[in-house]
């Protein structure tokens, strides 16, 4: 996750700036950059890699002015080169950004279209560049970005300097968290009040839409519809511990509300937008001549395993295999030669599937390795590492980290479709705009969350739960459950909805809530056929679809929550949302331990 400092003060700010991000490092990075206002214009300084050769450039030529912005840049758009590192820059305007902007090829064909050189492959300075044609048109540097904000679409969080104007700072989110820092006669932004801990503990976080204008006496916040609304101070721990889980009662709850924005991050490193492409790291070994996979895996990075295999068999028709790592060494697998094994993790680490990556490798398999620590065991074993950029996640129950998972599986299965012949390049165009559309997608399917707040009471009060789902939104229902017991410990299985009948059946009466995972596409009849069966029984049915389902069957169950509409591909990406918020809310109105459940570990290292 990339991170954002700005400062606005009386006095110098680079050095703090560089302490700002300092405490943000954990969040990964390839890049970083200050820039400040001086002498009446724009000045900025950037390196690749860390932070020590930022550090090493201004040492070289120091960069003063009382006002800044700064940022660790994890690549997206555009390779990760001092060219493509924030702050982005126009003679009038200074920006930095988290996140992705879906529709930053159709704003960048404008932005040349009207003459402006861009200088960079990335998305960010497409804004840059929108922003100072705004105030070339006289626009004030309020409606510059007012109006631009509302012409982006995805995921995202800025903090913004204008040349012209020495004594204002402004910042936005949409889906990418963002801090307001309150000093004594100096205002701060960051991503996280983590990296305003060494300036203030006097915080107050932005909300959904906002944006806010800077000063060094103070902020002014505006709402989505650019309304004046107040965000209240909070005094914040000196504990980063504490500090990290923002104005978010659990890490569990932060890390399924920064979905979007890892999400975001994670497909940035394996899609092109602009080519609308899909790229993979550097292989060993020639994907044209893999024969078949083999998926091996534990828990919910097994369920993320299976919804690839849809993907991989679907994309590239290669027959796949998976199964749970803790038995695959004890049935003597067999091996072909010009096969590959695909591990999937969130630590690297985790004993049974690093015994069984080993046993695979001995059988003289290719290995890939899906993990979210780059450094980990499994990485350095594996002849392709694909690495989610989820960040850390700290809630054993995984959210982000899943979701990243499948964000990779995805990119992953389109490469080796295009590696087979099976994938042509406006297949390819079309499922990498499909996959662009996931951050803004995950963000509005949050929007659910008072609906789900409402039905976890009574869910709560239930013994067993049952969730159902077809082709992908099958591993979706056993993921659903799968995070219902971990926290909550309410007895929860998740079925094909066409088994049924051939015995689940037989549970279904008035106490046994189902939750029927259906979103509108090729399997919804089917599915909703055996919803029917379940309330021709007494089943209480909680209908989890978009509002063209919705609207044809919503009424006949006894709840239901609205996901957004979108195609099939993508689906399970946006379904994990409501379920992850649909069992943290049922644990809360159980009062259990969210972060820490009982008997489960983050990383399993024993067998």
């Amino acid at each position: 996750m990339c991170g954002i400092i700005g400062i606005i003060s009386h006095r110098p700010v680079a050095d703090r700036l560089v302490d700002g991000l300092r405490r943000l490092e954990y969040r990964g990075y390839d890049s970083s950059g200050v820039a400040t206002i001086h002498d009446g214009g724009l000045d900025r300084r950037r390196a690749e890699g860390k932070l020590d050769n930022l550090v090493k450039v201004l040492g070289a030529d120091p960069l003063p002015g009382d006002i800044g912005i700064a940022h660790t840049r994890w690549a997206t758009h555009g390779a990760p080169t001092t060219d493509n590192a924030h702050p982005h820059a126009t003679e009038a305007v200074s920006l930095v950004h988290n996140g992705i902007i879906e529709n930053f090829k159709a704003l960048r064909a404008e932005v040349l279209a009207a003459g402006r050189v861009l200088a960079s492959a990335t998305d960010t300075e497409v804004v840059a560049h929108l922003l100072t044609m705004a105030v070339e048109a006289g626009a004030t540097p309020d409606a510059a970005v007012a109006a631009t904000l509302k012409r982006l679409h995805g995921a995202f969080s800025f903090a913004i300097l204008f040349a012209a104007d020495t004594g204002v700072m402004y910042g936005a989110r949409r889906g990418s968290p963002l801090v307001l820092g309150y000093g004594d006669g100096e205002m701060f932004l960051g991503s996280d009040a983590l990296g305003l801990a060494p300036f203030t503990n006097r915080i107050a976080y932005l909300e959904e839409g906002d944006w806010v204008r800077l000063s060094r006496d103070g902020a002014q916040v505006f709402d989505s519809n650019d309304q004046p609304v107040i965000r209240p101070i909070i005094i914040s721990s000196a504990s980063a511990a504490v500090i990290e889980k923002g104005n978010y009662r659990h890490f569990m709850e932060k890390e399924i509300h920064e979905q979007p924005i890892v999400v975001a991050q994670t497909l940035g490193a394996y899609l092109d937008p602009l080519a609308e492409t899909v790229s993979l790291p550097a292989l060993p070994f020639d994907l044209a001549e893999v024969k078949r996979i083999q998926i091996v895996a534990c828990g919910t990075a097994l369920l993320a395993g299976q919804v690839a295999t849809y993907w991989l068999e679907e994309l590239a028709r290669v027959p796949v295999q998976i199964e749970n790592a803790s038995e695959f060494r004890y049935r003597d697998p067999v091996y072909e030669p010009g096969g590959l094994a695909l591990f999937i993790s969130q630590s690297g680490e985790t004993a049974d599937t690093l015994a069984a990556l080993r046993h695979a490798k001995a059988g003289g398999q290719f290995i890939a390795a899906v993990v979210n620590v780059a450094s980990s065991t499994m990485a350095r074993e594996a002849d392709l590492l694909l690495p989610t950029h989820a960040g850390p996640e700290v809630g054993v129950a995984s959210t982000k980290a899943f979701t990243c998972q499948l964000a990779v599986l995805a990119a992953f299965a389109i490469a080796l479709g295009k590696a087979k012949g099976r994938v042509d390049a406006a297949t390819e165009a079309r499922h990498v705009r499909l996959l662009t559309e996931v951050p803004a997608a995950m963000n509005a399917a949050m929007a659910a969350e008072d609906t789900i707040t409402s039905l976890a009471v009574s869910l709560s009060k239930a013994r067993d739960i049952l969730y159902i789902g077809r082709g992908p939104d099958y591993p979706m229902a056993m993921e659903g459950a799968l995070k219902l017991k971990e926290i909550s410990y309410i007895h929860a299985e998740g079925y094909a909805a066409g088994e049924l009948k051939h015995g689940p059946i037989a549970l279904i009466d008035e106490n046994v809530p189902v939750i029927v995972i259906a979103p509108s596409g090729p399997r919804f009849d089917k599915t909703v056929s055996n919803m029917q069966e379940v309330m021709a029984r007494g089943g209480q049915v909680c209908l989890l679809s978009d509002a063209a389902g919705l609207v044809e069957h919503g009424a006949s169950a006894a709840a239901s929550i609205l996901m957004p509409t979108v195609d099939p591909f993508i689906s399970p990406l946006i379904t994990a949302v409501p379920i992850q918020l649909l069992a943290y809310h049922v644990a809360l109105a159980k009062g259990t331990d969210v972060d820490q459940p009982r008997n489960l570990a983050k990383s399993v290292t024993v067998e």
